[in-house]
């Protein structure tokens, strides 16, 4: 577990943490450890490089920086860039090109698709603006029903039809009560689309239980039982309900200088990100938060072997409810001070977007 920035500031005098920035700044940068000569040229207060390498050594103790490889030069820990990022990041505001851009092309799909379209286009803006991989993360929102209705199948089977004022459409089959009518079945449909259209299947589920006595003064046993089935057939697990993941620009986390190493892990990232598994715990973890979230490396289980980050910033409805999460993967030498504002900014357009579409 990282420690708390106030622990190193508490250690860390104001010349220790200018060489500390500066060698973040540069790996930012450049990917490249930095050397103690190229410090010392660099510090706006003249100090020999033995002066910078006695100080690196003590930021090398704390765990902050480290020599990557055989090279001479540092580059910071994972436990470094949570500190810098925690502490030092300085974060820009959207230029105002990328601003216009991003409400362009968003507002522009939000026009003409579907919400789907719309997550697309942010992924794949997010994708060019940080050239990394953009990703987008939409909780399934429950269906609010437009219509229901029993279709009978055989003597003994029926299929619900559930129609969602989105037009999504879910057919889920049940037994029938031997002996039950063709009248008895279309007024089981009746009294259902009556107490249920315009709610969510949640709330649907919840007035129609509450509603058994009116069921047993208004409906006779065998439509009674068709109905308590009905409920029952509410409460099965939507066959759409696996939130909607959409990643763009995976190959710009690919470079032809990667060692061989570096590609396996790459094509694991990938592999985790075609299971979504882990992908749904970040919408989890995200969902808490208030603003932007940043992992870094093995801070999130997904990232721990790519060693990669992920800035991530959560969108709302138009109730103000978190209803997914979109950001940027990228190395963990990601220009976080450019791209937070634009993860942010970009969320608070999405989220604009889901609030008109209500």
């Amino acid at each position: 577990m990282a420690r708390p920035p106030e622990d190193f500031l508490a250690v860390l005098n104001t010349r220790s943490q200018d060489i500390f920035k500066k060698i973040v700044e540069r790996y930012l940068e450049t990917g490249m450890p930095v050397g103690s000569r190229d410090l010392s040229r660099m510090l706006q207060v003249g100090l020999s490089p033995a002066s910078v390498r006695n100080v690196m050594a003590d930021l090398e103790d704390l765990g902050l920086i480290a020599a990557p490889h055989t090279s001479a030069g540092r580059a910071p820990t994972q436990e470094g860039l949570r500190f810098f990022v925690d502490a030092m990041l300085e974060i820009g505001s959207v230029d105002e090109r990328e601003r216009l851009q991003i409400s362009k092309n968003i507002e522009g799909q939000a026009r003409q698709g579907q919400v789907e379209d719309l997550l697309t286009e942010a992924s794949q803006l997010l994708s060019g603006l940080s050239q990394g991989a953009g990703v987008v993360i939409a909780a399934k929102a429950d269906m609010v029903l437009r219509h229901i209705e029993f279709v009978r199948l055989d003597a003994l089977r029926a299929m619900a039809v559930l129609v969602g004022q989105d037009g999504q459409v879910e057919n889920r089959i049940m037994d029938l009560p031997p002996g039950l009518t063709a009248s008895a079945l279309q007024q089981a449909s009746n009294y259902l689309a009556h107490h249920v259209i315009g709610r969510t299947i949640a709330e649907a589920r919840k007035i129609l239980s509450e509603q058994r006595a009116e069921q047993r003064a208004e409906l006779d046993e065998l439509t009674r039982k068709l109905v308590d089935d009905g409920i029952a057939t509410l409460s099965q697990p939507s066959s759409s309900g696996q939130p909607t993941i959409i990643v763009r620009g995976r190959a710009n986390l690919i470079n032809d200088t990667m060692a061989s190493e570096d590609l396996s892990r790459m094509r694991q990232l990938f592999d985790e990100l075609e299971s979504k598994d882990g992908l749904l715990d970040l919408l989890g973890d995200t969902e808490k938060a208030q603003g932007v979230r940043i992992f870094i490396g093995s801070e999130n289980k997904l990232f721990s072997l790519s060693g990669s980050s992920v800035i991530l910033s959560p969108y709302k409805d138009a109730n103000d409810k978190v209803v997914g999460v979109l950001g940027v993967i990228g190395p963990t030498r990601l220009n976080y001070a450019r791209i937070v504002p634009v993860v942010d900014y970009t969320a608070h357009v999405i989220s604009s977007m889901m609030a008109r579409k209500r």
